[in-house]
């Protein structure tokens, strides 16, 4: 199943997406499914961010070459940060270059979307608390990240992290290639299956330490190649069975 967050006529709603068409469904798409009946071309619709997460929890140094790249020391657990939901845009949104920054980078992941509440989940349950996955790029200001000696400033700018444009609930994460892609050229080309800390051990890990709502994103990490954004860019995250993520930079 494809669900889509999206606006018509000022109206924001929850549908799921087939044949270039986008059925609204009651409520939110994480139980039962219910239709209204409303049903809309995409074209008739604006696309918005996916899900309206509490929080995004993303994982630091989760491919070895990145962190070989940020000269960074991997240890033994996963590396987690926080990003706000105020940093959340959609697809086809701009990505605001904070005038507080000289280098704006961009960073190509796999983001996992949480079904129901999650607490202190095994690894071998992680699966049934995922309602899934889409593209996402942890936007970064490079420079400030070194200047703090820490993310949390760095990583939260409003319009830091785009999610999009769809959740593909039946998408399998393994072994797929993870691409960001820069005016066109290729900056970013990898493999899910090189990441540290696969998906399962990443819901566990994080789940043992706070709780989960649905909604709620983790960001799985970027592989290496990670580089700078400029105004007039276009940035794309293609990762292989989803649709591309693609935003505008200002």
């Amino acid at each position: 199943m494809i669900t889509a967050r999206v606006s018509v006529k000022g109206r924001n709603f929850y549908g799921t997406v087939e044949d270039g068409k986008i059925r609204r469904i009651k409520g939110l798409p994480y139980g039962v499914i219910e239709y209204t009946g409303e049903e809309y071309s995409l074209d008739e619709v604006k696309i918005l961010a996916p899900c309206e997460p509490t929080k995004i929890v993303a994982v630091g140094l989760n491919y070895a070459k990145h962190a070989g790249e940020m000269k960074e020391t991997l240890t033994g657990n996963p590396v987690l940060f926080i990003k706000p939901s105020t940093a959340v845009i959609a697809h086809g949104d701009d990505i605001i270059c904070p005038p507080q920054s000289s280098r704006v980078d961009y960073e190509a992941e796999i983001g996992v979307v949480i079904g129901k509440r999650c607490k202190d989940v095994p690894e071998e349950e992680a699966a049934d608390y995922i309602f899934g996955y889409t593209a996402l790029n942890d936007v970064t200001a490079r420079d400030i990240q070194k200047a703090d000696g820490q993310w949390t400033r760095a990583k939260s700018f409003d319009t830091f992290c785009p999610i999009g444009p769809f959740i593909d609930t039946g998408f399998c994460p393994d072994g797929k290639r993870i691409r960001s892609v820069l005016n066109t050229q290729t900056k970013q080309d990898a493999n899910t299956k090189d990441m540290l800390f696969k998906i399962p051990k990443l819901v566990s890990f994080i789940s043992a330490c706070m709780t989960l709502l649905p909604g709620d994103v983790i960001a799985t990490g970027t592989p290496e190649g990670i580089g700078p954004m400029r105004a007039g860019d276009i940035v794309e995250i293609m990762i292989d069975g989803l649709p591309t993520l693609r935003n505008f930079v200002k």
